[in-house]
């Protein structure tokens, strides 16, 4: 496998692992897949997975993303609980509301249509200021939506069971090469930092400016990075999707 930045036509490539490997040994860099940092925890359905997973990946503040299964009428995923995703972040860059209205417009099936348990709008929140802030934010937007019905279930985080390895950060395992460079086990694909960061600004949430200001944290090699701003940059803006 190859990882050395090879420029073409169209756009660079990643050929050569050890070019990395030699990067990350001669300038003593290494993937953040932890960072040390006081932190809150928020989970939402909102639709497909994946696509929330980017949406908050690329977020200022946000720290790790996970995509799983909550809810439902046993303590194990058979079938009737809700694709959620749990957000690791730091208050006291982004607020627990300020995550909320990213919640409330960008829901995949809507907040006022009818779907599947599987698709359910859902707030599950771990204490008692999380479900004030939640109510409130949830009258606010049915006043803005009105006649229309918000369907948004608001409710406590009883349980929450990862997805299979294949769900987690969905959009950046669609780069092989590159996720194969940043060392990504099973358990580091749903809770490494850098894992969520790039799952985000690689499908072109955030743009280019605020990944290159972000990518400092992260510990990417130069040939990573060469290979992320571009990438990045194609996709900045396009929509997410499952």
């Amino acid at each position: 496998m190859s990882l050395t930045i090879t420029p073409t036509a169209s756009h660079p490539e990643l050929k050569d692992l050890s070019t990395v490997r030699n990067e990350q040994k001669e300038l003593n860099i290494s993937p953040v897949h932890d960072v040390n940092i006081p932190k809150a925890t928020a989970t939402f359905g909102m639709g497909c997975f994946w696509g929330a997973e980017s949406l908050y990946g690329a977020t200022r503040g946000v720290l790790r993303t996970t995509v799983g299964y909550a809810g439902g009428s046993s303590d194990l995923p058979t079938g009737d609980h809700t694709e959620v995703l749990e957000i690791d972040y730091d208050p006291t860059v982004v607020s627990f509301k300020e995550l909320l209205e990213l919640f409330w417009n960008n829901h995949e099936y809507g907040l006022t249509t009818p779907i599947k348990r599987q698709y359910a709008s859902m707030i599950l929140y771990h204490d008692e200021e999380q479900k004030q802030v939640a109510l409130a934010s949830k009258l606010e937007e049915q006043e803005r939506r009105a006649p229309e019905v918000i369907t948004t279930e608001i409710a406590s985080k009883e349980n929450f069971f990862p997805a299979e390895a294949y769900h987690q950060k969905y959009r950046l395992q669609g780069h092989k090469d590159l996720a194969s460079s940043l060392n990504l086990t099973p358990k580091l694909l749903q809770t490494s930092y850098v894992a969520t960061k790039l799952n985000g600004y690689l499908a072109g949430v955030g743009g280019i400016e605020q990944f290159r200001a972000e990518s400092e944290t992260m510990g990417l090699t130069p040939t990573q990075r060469q290979y992320c701003n571009y990438h990045v940059e194609q996709n900045e803006g396009q929509g997410l999707y499952c």
